[in-house]
């Protein structure tokens, strides 16, 4: 990009919006649902490890367990439910995203997120102007640029 005297290249940051469609709403559902899916299976993977931890530390220890065995199972306890309770914050999160998703009216403009951009300015320009650009998507494909490019 060549550049006169006078010029100057500025960074911002677009924002891309997406239109809702029959095709957009399956995919933001199913990508939604995978991660929901992906963190029951980690959740899952976690109790096993919980409980696979304990009956190891079980197996160590002198029969009846003393209070540091019982402090090492109770930590792993605390250990695995910290992790479970951070995983379904995550997933009621995602739920409540997924429902959100359901009830978007098809044509409904959603932002999608942010992307850089870099552009010249030059005295005369207006800056506000030059700032505020947004991408619109319909399934993917670039609809409109609006803004000032």
């Amino acid at each position: 990009m060549e550049m006169s005297q006078g010029q100057l290249l500025i960074k911002r940051a677009i924002t891309v919006k997406s239109v809702v469609t029959p095709l957009w709403k399956e995919e933001a559902q199913k990508e939604l649902q995978e991660q929901v899916n992906r963190l029951d299976r980690q959740m899952q993977q976690l109790d096993t490890q919980g409980q696979r931890a304990i009956a190891e530390i079980q197996k160590q220890s002198v029969q009846p367990p003393g209070p540091e065995v019982t402090r090492q199972i109770e930590n792993v306890k605390g250990q695995v439910n910290e992790g479970k309770s951070k995983m379904l914050e995550q997933k009621n999160q995602l739920l409540q995203q997924l429902s959100q998703v359901q009830v978007l009216e098809i044509d409904q403009e959603v932002s999608q997120g942010q992307i850089d951009s870099f552009f010249t300015i030059q005295p005369g320009d207006n800056l506000v102007e030059k700032m505020q650009v947004e991408i619109l998507l319909r399934d993917g494909v670039v609809e409109e640029i609006r803004g000032s490019v």
